[in-house]
């Protein structure tokens, strides 16, 4: 009986990380087609009005004060303990917790619309400020809807139910733009964008509300709370809601001084690179996520650095592998892929997509560590360095905007990535958090003559080839695509990797 249970939750992992790719080509490839529909139906002021309304929203996440993230520690706990009744109290703790969360949220909001010129200063027109209005009410009450939806979303993350998650997810990002381009078409513009995502996001919320009462038979007590308990709850998120505020700084406050300091157009540009900075850091979180629970049960029952260490590196050359393509893709056909793709008018996010992507690299293919920090509750040190980091960041953003814009604001940011994140991070996991970091880059140094053949078949392209449009481009990409693909897996890959690519297609080779 208890291989047949393992055996489905590993194929239900399997299944999960086929399905996060396969929903993060699809995003990619949607956001491809759309963006650039959306670009040119909103202008470029509009979209940099929209990007500059939704950064000053996405604070209020911050009211989730990372309970989210606490929700799997303890869940793991009841489990292993066998207490189902003390998982039916941790359910209705957390639905009590983020509903009233979600609640604040409404009433925050109401306070940011009664105060909306004194936040946004004087940069916007009149107009902007009506539009900036109607789009901070439905980008709040989407937000308040996420926060009771994280509970359930928590629960079949916790059940290891990865096709159900995925399959929404993807559902959900197929729809969005299938819904919002004839509203963009039709003249709602940014509004009718919005309007679109905010009832998606309710669907969803009822979706997942439906899926955990009927297929998971979840359980919700709203009696005998432990106070106990809570304040375990709070000592363990206090930290991580630090870590939300540092990546809030991060990667919302350069739009926020952006437009303050140079207007929604340097807004919109970078914009476009911060999307696809996001697309990029997205992918990545693919799968590290369905890792999660494994993390928490290994903690838990055992605790061995060096089994955590083993998949800390498997996870992190699987992410290397993807990431490598996509990053050194970028820098070779990034210029007229911007410039076909959004416009010429967005030549210059291309520095800003680089000046984010390089420094984030190495926390990507290390983020399975950000949850092995907290399964194993020593995630504190990272959140005070970062958040010092975090704040520096926008005293050094600030005079950096004033003499390079959008590319000012990413080299900030970046410098801020070099110093948390790949310098302090590596010291720490190897030191406090007991990952051998000595492997780990030994393991990816292993890639680099994998790289060799694809970066000059990349230098020639890029010196010889002008790419002027999309067929080009695509043609070129596909050539760079086959080229680095071979070389990773005759002179990069492992037995093990080579195996997670020809398995499925030996299956398919099969039928």
């Amino acid at each position: 009986m208890l291989e047949v249970v393992k055996k489905v939750y590993i194929n239900q992992r399997k299944a999960g990380v086929i399905l996060s790719y396969a929903g993060q080509f699809a995003k990619i490839l949607i956001s491809i087609i759309y963006t650039p529909i959306m670009l040119r139906l909103l202008g470029q002021s509009e979209y940099g009005l929209y990007q500059l309304v939704y950064s000053v929203v996405s604070y209020l996440s911050l009211l989730s004060l990372g309970f989210s993230s606490s929700y799997m520690r303890f869940y793991s706990r009841y489990k292993a303990q066998k207490d189902e009744d003390g998982v039916a109290r941790l359910n209705g703790m957390f639905l009590l917790i983020f509903a009233s969360l979600s609640v604040v949220c409404i009433l925050c909001g109401c306070v940011m619309l009664g105060n909306i010129r004194a936040i946004f200063g004087s940069g916007l027109t009149d107009s902007e400020y009506a539009t900036a209005k109607v789009l901070m009410a439905l980008l709040v009450v989407n937000l308040a809807l996420t926060f009771p939806n994280s509970v359930f979303t928590c629960a079949i993350t916790a059940h290891e139910r990865f096709l159900f998650q995925k399959f929404l997810i993807l559902i959900q990002n197929i729809c969005n733009p299938l819904l919002a381009i004839p509203l963009l078409i039709m003249g709602y513009g940014s509004i009718g964008m919005v309007s679109v995502t905010t009832f998606l996001t309710l669907l969803v919320l009822v979706m997942n509300i439906y899926y955990s009462f009927h297929n998971l038979h979840i359980r919700f007590c709203f009696r005998g709370f432990q106070a106990s308990l809570l304040k375990e709850m709070w000592v363990f998120t206090f930290f991580i809601f630090i870590n939300q505020i540092i990546d809030q700084i991060n990667w919302s406050v350069d739009k926020f001084l952006l437009g303050r300091f140079a207007g929604t157009t340097a807004v919109a540009v970078y914009g476009v690179g911060g999307q696809i900075n996001s697309m990029y850091i997205e992918f990545s979180s693919s799968v590290s996520n369905v890792f999660v629970p494994k993390v928490n049960r290994i903690v838990a029952e055992s605790g061995d650095d060096r089994e955590l260490t083993k998949l800390f590196t498997k996870v992190g050359r699987i992410q290397f592998i993807i990431l490598g393509l996509i990053l050194s893709g970028f820098t070779f056909f990034g210029i007229p892929f911007i410039k076909i793709w959004a416009g010429p008018e967005y030549g210059a996010s291309y520095a800003v997509v680089l000046l984010l992507i390089i420094p984030v690299t190495v926390p990507l293919i290390q983020n399975l560590g950000i949850e092995i920090q907290r399964a194993k509750n020593m995630h504190k040190a990272r959140a005070v360095v970062y958040l010092a980091i975090a704040i520096a960041n926008v005293f050094i953003s600030i005079p950096l905007i004033k003499i390079m814009g959008p590319a000012g604001a990413a080299l900030g940011t970046a410098i801020s990535l070099i110093a948390g994140n790949v310098i302090f991070m590596n010291w720490y996991y190897h030191a406090r958090i007991g990952m051998n970091m000595f492997y780990f880059w030994k393991e990816i140094a292993k890639f680099v003559p994998a790289l060799i053949g694809p970066c000059v078949v990349g230098i020639i392209i890029m010196n010889f080839a002008n790419i002027m449009g999309l067929v080009k481009l695509g043609v070129f990409a596909i050539v760079y695509t086959v080229v680095y693909g071979l070389s990773m897996y005759f002179l990069g890959m492992n037995e093990e990797e080579k195996q997670l690519v020809m398995g499925p297609i030996r299956k398919i080779l099969r039928k």
